[in-house]
């Protein structure tokens, strides 16, 4: 048995539920590796999935490519890169209250927005609200990342980015109409979120872990995409305490929507990628010599 590790990058949710079944059901067990998924309420996410992986404390993270693109141009760069993507689809989207006059991104100009802090993400909300003719004039403000969805529900701030298949749910659920701005619809191509990534030298030092590891997980996920009601199941034993009572099946059944196919799974393009890359230099927010190529492999996916 080859031991991994894997940071998530939130609490448990339906976005990690391949992990989950894999685990629950022995998948990883008959593909010979143990795995420990780590939660970042652990440490109150003191430390990111991405930062984790470069200080050796776990083998793969799960993060948005951004991670990927951030910490191969760093100063001291480190050779993190994506290997596969859960979704083929983006389910994340910029989210307000209804009923605060707010219609599209325009409205967004001299609001207060809830960051994550990541890398592009200010500039992206602000690029948003200025392609829907705004002046992108908005105030972000840093909580700490496990509470920020709590930041809309008392209405301490307008806006915030969220998992359309989780915090839309728990919203619909609280009879809490959302207004949904997706960046595709804004001009601003968005690339793959969340991959799994590791550094390339756990990818040739532990190739055939990996390869065993991502099988293991697509078979979970496709088990919840067909057994969505047992997934849930398994699921509400892991959920935080707040979030036991939310219509977790639903949530499964939007998230294995957007798996794709069971044979292209994880598979990354490089076309989309490299159109987001683009875009980052056409906005001057990034400066750099990256091709698509080098975020990803999609090697590891291949049995």
């Amino acid at each position: 048995m080859t031991s991994l590790k894997i940071a998530l990058d939130w609490t448990p949710n339906a976005n990690h539920i391949g992990f989950f079944i894999a685990q629950e059901l022995g998948y990883y067990t008959k593909e010979e590796v143990a795995v420990e998924i780590i939660d970042p309420s652990q440490d109150n996410y003191q430390l990111t999935p991405a930062k984790k992986v470069e200080l050796g404390q776990v083998d793969m993270a799960l993060c948005p490519l951004e991670s990927v693109m951030s910490y191969q141009t760093k100063s001291k760069a480190f050779d993190l890169v994506a290997i596969a993507a859960l979704f083929q689809e983006d389910l994340s989207a910029i989210a307000c209250k209804s009923g605060i006059g707010i219609s599209s991104p325009k409205d967004l100009d001299h609001t207060t927005y809830a960051s994550y802090k990541a890398r592009y993400e200010d500039a992206i909300v602000k690029q948003m609200i200025k392609n829907d003719g705004g002046k992108g004039i908005i105030e972000c403000v840093y909580p700490d990342k496990l509470g920020i969805w709590e930041t809309i529900e008392k209405d301490q701030v307008q806006a915030t980015w969220i998992f359309t298949n989780w915090e839309g749910v728990q919203a619909a659920q609280q009879n809490t109409e959302l207004i949904l701005f997706q960046l595709k619809d804004y001009g601003i191509p968005y690339s793959y979120s969340p991959v799994i990534s590791c550094s390339e030298h756990t990818v040739s030092n532990k190739e055939v872990a990996l390869k065993s590891f991502l099988n293991a997980t697509k078979k979970g996920f496709f088990y919840a995409q067909e057994h969505p009601e047992k997934a849930a199941e398994i699921l509400k034993a892991l959920v935080p305490e707040k979030d036991k009572n939310m219509d977790l099946q639903k949530s499964i059944i939007l998230t294995c929507s957007v798996l794709g196919d069971k044979q292209h799974w994880g598979q990354m393009n490089s076309d989309g990628i490299h159109n987001f890359l683009t875009w980052l230099q056409d906005q001057k927010l990034e400066n750099h010599n990256l091709k698509a190529t080098s975020l990803f492999t999609n090697i590891l996916l291949s049995r």
